[in-house]
């Protein structure tokens, strides 16, 4: 039994568990999370594990299905390049005002990214996707717009990361860590040219390998879906 530990935050752990396996692809879309059959499996009430997923279902992962769950919804290719194409903008602009700024502490961001580079190493993706998140949130935050930095997570959240875990996005995984220490030094030398060229490339080096994996013909339609517990 996987049992969750810390009651101060079931709620995140579970959140930050459901995220990773819906945008992995792991879980396929059409599959439905039972909240007692997860709560089981996790050895924890059924209120934290309600709570994820229904925080879920308000950035479009999850809907809520009446007295049957919470059903995986499916990801167009219309909708993923209008995802990048709302990150790339953002990111960009958030990392050039960033580099204009100056970087304020260099140290946590150094420790986030190596955070990534161990995970990596350790081929632990649902590592690699929560320390990913932690050093790009941490990140946009130093310009110091809290809206800002809830948009541009919010785009990142709603990402499905097909294929992360194939040979070629661990390869894209490798190449991800490099960058994040080139942003920072990039940051801190202000050099907004250079800093905005690799935010571009670090976001759009993933779309073709999503695209190729998202197969929009093999999402699930039936009324009779799979049931995730």
């Amino acid at each position: 039994m996987d049992v969750l530990q810390g009651a101060g935050n079931l709620r995140e752990q579970v959140l930050e568990r459901v995220r990773s396996e819906i945008v992995s692809g792991r879980i396929p879309a059409g599959t439905v999370y039972s909240v007692p059959g997860l709560a089981t499996e996790l050895g924890i009430s059924t209120t934290p594990v309600r709570e994820a997923l229904l925080e879920l279902t308000r950035n479009g992962l999850l809907v809520a299905m009446r007295n049957r769950g919470f059903r995986v919804e499916p990801l167009s290719l219309e909708a993923l390049d209008n995802l990048f194409t709302m990150r790339e903008l953002l990111e960009r602009f958030a990392l050039e005002t960033l580099a204009r700024q100056g970087l304020k502490d260099r140290a946590p961001l150094v420790a986030l990214a190596d955070e990534v580079a161990q995970a990596v190493e350790a081929a632990d993706v649902p590592a690699y996707i929560a320390t990913d998140r932690a050093f790009h949130e941490a990140l946009v935050g130093q310009v110091g717009n809290p809206l800002l930095t809830k948009m541009v997570m919010q785009l990142r959240d709603d990402m499905r990361l097909y294929g992360i875990d194939s040979p070629e996005g661990l390869k894209r995984q490798e190449e991800s860590v490099k960058e994040h220490y080139q942003m920072i030094d990039l940051a801190g030398e202000q050099d907004v040219d250079q800093i905005g060229k690799l935010i571009s490339l670090h976001i759009l080096a993933w779309k073709p390998l999503f695209e190729a994996t998202l197969d929009p013909d093999s999402v699930r339609t039936s009324p009779s879906p799979e049931t995730r517990s």
